[in-house]
């Protein structure tokens, strides 16, 4: 005889399977990703507003944290795990082999699972890169005895506002508090739905 509970856990034949419950938690965790890496990119930022001289020439260029959406084609080169792929298999941790179930009363039937689910648009961000300022764009010193000085006696220091700075990384510390929250609320609805 079979187990009322396990035919609750096998998908019917033909019947999409239902989608990962936890897909919520990968946009929120790809949301703290990105954050965190504009964090990072403001405190560079901040840290080099005085530098004149970099290895590259010239002063420090202010940079950009660059986040995109991300899709099904980029999720995998990006600052997260792909989101959508194929289960593990013997043939390797990604496998060309759907993972297959076998049917409840016939053990020589099974029931493919979808390996590329319909896409949705929930894949979450990531962040595609980071821009560089203009070269030229710093504002130029009159100080003649630096060592960085032109010949008229200015200096060109980075493009970099630290107010405007501190402003940006407010955001993107409510932007990742705001992930955060949302991480913790989904983590704790999964929890009392297994707790049911």
């Amino acid at each position: 005889m079979t187990d009322p509970r396990r035919l609750g856990l096998l998908p019917a034949a033909g019947v999409q399977p239902p989608r990962p419950h936890f897909r919520s938690l990968s946009i929120s965790a790809s949301g703290l990703s990105a954050q965190r890496a504009r964090m990072e990119t403001i405190a560079q930022n901040i840290a080099n507003a005085d530098v004149t001289r970099t290895a590259e020439g010239g002063p420090y260029r202010r940079r950009t944290t660059v986040i995109e959406t991300a899709t099904r084609e980029n999720a995998r080169n990006g600052n997260q795990p792909a989101i959508h792929g194929t289960l593990p298999t013997a043939s390797g941790p990604f496998g060309a082999q759907p993972f297959q179930l076998p049917a409840i009363g016939d053990v020589n039937r099974a029931i493919p699972i979808p390996m590329n689910p319909p896409d949705d648009g929930l894949h979450g961000v990531r962040v595609a890169g980071t821009e560089m300022g203009p070269a030229d764009a710093g504002k130029l010193v009159y100080e003649p005895g630096h060592p960085d000085a032109d010949t008229n006696g200015y200096v060109r220091y980075p493009d970099i506002d630290p107010t405007q700075e501190l402003v940006n990384l407010l955001d993107a510390k409510r932007l990742y508090e705001a992930n955060a929250t949302v991480f913790q609320t989904t983590k704790s609805m999964l929890r009392a739905a297994l707790d049911i």
